[in-house]
């Protein structure tokens, strides 16, 4: 199985467009310490041949540009794709606007929650995906499914997807249902990946607000994980004058403290872990500081776009 980082910053890429954090002027500036990102995405084949994405960002377009994976293919025509499907594990904008790059009538599979196919099919924008063409399948939560090509062939891998404390999309937001905001299991999910021999390869888990004894036993002993990178901690964007929400009113974990990322996942056994869906103001994103280097000390890596992994 192999795995290319398409995409490793949080929603607004690394730098955002308008932020003149100290953090975000390094990129700007061309500091190989601190090399832009994209917004998150990954890119899934159980071949090399084939892919399938997980979210589609923003950027997805020049995520496609920049990965000669997912380039049209000289021998299929003067129309093709290496994109076969789609999993969605959100309706956050950073992980379905990209959904849009692809409206070219080219075939493929939209997996996603029955939330979250909901969340399409009611804003009609998304109807520029010509349903000639482009299928959307419902995933269930805890049942393994197969991912096929847009043919009903099999892709060689499944997965498993499963609700991860999370809150819904920004944008989705009812402030008349409580502190929730309306939010459901199927709002926030992670998935977990499987070879065709019904092995388990990694977890993606791009957002989670909270570990739970649940979730805790679920991952122990993975192979790989890509978890929620997002803050160092809680009120970073506050506290840095960028912003007046918390890690935790975003719906995501933070990197550090008693009830952070690497105390939460220190003691589970996980092979490789790997940071992803990074936000513009942390400090793990730059190589030379202090916060990467305790990560990496911790067993960490920090994803950058066009990593690649075969497992």
């Amino acid at each position: 199985m192999k795995i290319c980082v398409l995409g490793s910053a949080a929603g607004g890429g690394y730098p955002q467009w308008n932020c003149n954090h100290p953090n975000s002027k390094r990129p700007r500036a061309g500091d190989p310490a601190a090399p832009q990102r994209t917004q998150s995405s990954l890119a899934v084949s159980a071949d090399g041949n084939e892919w399938v994405l997980f979210n589609a960002s923003p950027d997805l377009r020049q995520q496609i540009f920049d990965n000669s994976i997912l380039h049209p293919r000289d021998e299929k025509g003067l129309r093709d794709s290496p994109i076969q499907a789609v999993v969605l594990t959100n309706a956050d904008v950073d992980h379905v606007a990209g959904l849009l790059n692809l409206r070219e009538s080219q075939p493929f599979t939209i997996y996603a929650t029955h939330r979250v196919l909901d969340v399409l099919n009611a804003n009609s924008i998304f109807n520029v995906l010509n349903p000639k063409f482009v299928a959307r399948q419902a995933m269930e939560l805890g049942t393994e499914l197969a991912l096929t090509r847009p043919d009903g062939s099999s892709l060689g891998f499944s997965v498993i997807p499963f609700a991860v404390p999370g809150k819904v999309a920004l944008w989705l937001e009812d402030e008349s249902k409580g502190d929730n905001f309306g939010s459901v299991d199927e709002d926030t999910i992670a998935l977990e990946v499987k070879d065709d021999s019904g092995s388990t390869q990694f977890y993606y888990m791009p957002a989670c607000a909270k570990m739970t004894e649940e979730l805790a036993a679920r991952i122990k002993g993975a192979p790989l994980i890509f978890f929620d990178g997002t803050l160092w901690v809680d009120d970073e964007m506050i506290r840095d004058g960028v912003g007046v929400k918390t890690g935790q009113r975003m719906g995501h974990m933070s990197v550090s403290g008693d009830d952070g990322t690497l105390a939460a996942l220190a003691d589970l056994d996980i092979t490789r872990k790997v940071f992803i869906h990074i936000n513009t103001t942390n400090p793990i994103l730059a190589s030379d500081s202090l916060e990467r280097k305790q990560v990496e000390e911790a067993g960490w890596e920090v994803s950058y776009d066009g990593m690649e992994i075969e497992l």
